[in-house]
C-alpha cells in the first residue's frame, strides 16, 4: 500500500490508454477493453445526460495506474439487466432515495466478467480491500445508498466476498460447444420432436429464399455498421417508449476502427437475388466465445430472428472452434434452441444499516428459489439425453 494514491476519474480517457489496456489484459473480454469503453463515452452512449455518468476508481503509485475499478454514477436502473426494482421498493418504503447508486459493469451488456483489474506484481487481496474501502468512504460521504457489481466474474467474486459484499444469484443463457463438431452434432442433441422443429424453421427461411452471411474483419466497414444501426434503431423503436435504444450511431461508426473488426461478427440476410440486407444481427468474439448483441428486420418473416440470432451465430461459433455462445438477456424461447440457464451472480454493498440488514437476511432464500429454478427450467429442455453441464464460468 506504499505510496498509493486513490484517483476518481469521470472519463476512462483520464486513465493512459497503454497503462489502463495493461492491467485489464488481452485475456479479458472485450467490453471492459479501454477502447470499447471509451468508444461509449465518446459517442455520448454513456454520459452523465443519459444517466451513465462514469466515475472509475483507480489507485496509483507516482504515474503509473496499478489497479482499476470501472465504476458508473447512475440515475436510474436501465441498461443494467439485473432487474432490482425489490431494492428500490425496499428503499423507497424505507424513506430513502435509492439513487444514484454506483453500478460496476460494462455498460449496456449484461456480459459475465467484472471485476477490479490490479496488475500482476501487486497483492491482489491488498488492493481490492483497498478499493473498496476507498468506494466506502465516498459512498457514506456522499449519501449514496449503495454500491453494485453486476456479472461478476466467478474467478474474483471470492475476493470481494471476503471483503463482505453480499451475492445475489439471477440466471442467464448459454449454449456451450463441448464435444459438437457442427451443426449435426448440435441438432443430434435434441429430442426428435425439438430436431424437427429446428430443421422446419430453418427451412423456412431458405424456402423463403434468403441467404445468411457472416462477415467479420476488414469486411466490416462503416457503411455496413451505418445499416446495423439503422437496423437497432429500426428494432428498438418497434416498442415505443420501452424500447431499448441506448446506443448512438456514432457508437458503430466507432467500431469500424481496425482495433474492434476482428472482435465483430455480422450477420445478413438478403434475398438470394439480392446482396441488399433486410435483417442484420450483430455479435461479439474474442474467438473464444461469442455474444450476441443486436439485431434488426425490415421485414415479418417467420423464424428470420431465430435463423439471424441463433442458429447461424451457432454454426459460426462451431466452424470457428468457440466453447460457447452467450445470446444475451431475455427470451425464454431461447432454451429450446439449445440455450440453458446458467446462475450468474451480482454483488452488493448497502450503506444504510435497515436496508443493509433487511436485505441480506432475504437473499439466502431467494438465491436457494433462483437456483431451483435454474435446475427446473433445464429439466425441461429438449434434449436428448442429459443436461449438458455447465462448464464457462459456472
Amino acid at each position: 500500500m506504499a505510496n498509493l494514491i486513490a484517483h476518481w476519474h469521470q472519463s476512462i480517457k483520464e486513465l493512459p490508454e497503454k497503462e489502463c489496456q495493461e492491467l485489464i489484459g488481452v485475456k479479458t473480454i472485450p467490453f471492459f477493453h479501454w477502447r470499447w469503453l471509451a468508444a461509449l463515452e465518446d459517442s455520448e452512449s454513456i454520459c452523465a445526460k443519459q444517466g451513465w455518468q462514469p466515475l472509475h476508481l483507480a489507485l496509483w503509485r507516482r504515474n503509473t495506474p496499478v489497479a482499476i475499478a470501472p465504476l458508473y454514477l447512475k440515475g436510474h436502473s436501465y441498461g443494467e439487466f439485473v432487474f432490482d426494482q425489490v431494492f428500490a421498493r425496499l428503499a423507497a418504503d424505507l424513506g430513502l432515495n435509492y439513487y444514484p447508486k454506483l453500478i460496476g459493469m460494462s455498460p449496456l451488456s449484461p456480459v459475465e466478467g467484472y471485476r477490479f483489474f490490479i496488475h500482476p506484481d501487486e497483492d491482489e487481496q491488498e488492493l481490492t480491500q483497498a478499493l473498496m474501502a476507498e468506494i466506502d468512504s465516498f459512498a457514506e460521504k456522499h449519501g449514496i445508498l449503495s454500491c453494485n457489481f453486476l456479472y461478476v466474474n466467478p474467478e474474483w467474486r471470492q475476493l470481494a466476498e471476503d471483503c463482505l459484499c453480499a451475492r445475489w444469484i439471477n440466471q442467464q443463457s448459454i449454449w456451450l460447444r463441448h464435444d459438437k463438431k457442427d451443426f449435426s452434432d448440435y441438432l443430434a442433441s435434441f429430442n426428435s420432436n425439438q430436431r424437427r422443429n429446428i430443421k422446419r424453421e430453418r427451412k423456412a427461411v431458405a424456402d423463403a429464399e434468403i441467404n445468411i452471411s457472416a462477415i467479420t474483419g476488414n469486411m466490416i466497414n462503416e457503411e455496413v455498421l451505418k445499416q446495423m444501426h439503422e437496423f437497432y434503431k429500426q428494432h428498438c423503436s418497434r416498442w415505443g417508449p420501452w424500447g431499448s435504444k441506448y446506443l448512438s450511431e456514432s457508437f458503430f461508426q466507432e467500431l469500424a476502427d481496425p482495433d474492434f473488426q476482428n472482435q465483430l461478427v455480422l450477420f445478413i440476410a438478403h434475398r438470394k437475388t439480392s446482396k441488399t440486407p433486410i435483417a442484420m444481427s450483430m455479435c461479439v468474439t474474442d474467438g473464444s466465445m461469442l455474444w450476441g448483441r443486436y439485431w434488426g428486420t425490415k421485414e415479418e418473416i417467420d423464424y428470420l430472428h431465430f435463423e439471424v440470432c441463433y442458429y447461424s451465430p451457432i454454426e459460426w461459433a462451431l466452424k470457428h472452434g468457440l466453447k460457447g455462445f452467450d445470446p444475451g438477456a431475455g427470451g425464454t424461447h431461447k432454451r429450446r434452441r439449445g440455450f440453458i440457464a446458467k446462475p450468474h451472480s451480482s454483488l452488493h454493498r448497502w450503506y444504510e444499516p435497515r436496508m443493509n440488514n433487511l436485505i441480506r437476511s432475504w437473499l439466502p432464500k431467494a438465491n436457494e428459489i433462483m437456483l431451483q429454478e435454474i435446475e427446473a427450467t433445464n429439466a425441461e429442455l429438449p434434449f436428448r439425453k442429459e443436461v449438458p453441464s455447465i462448464s464457462v464460468g459456472a
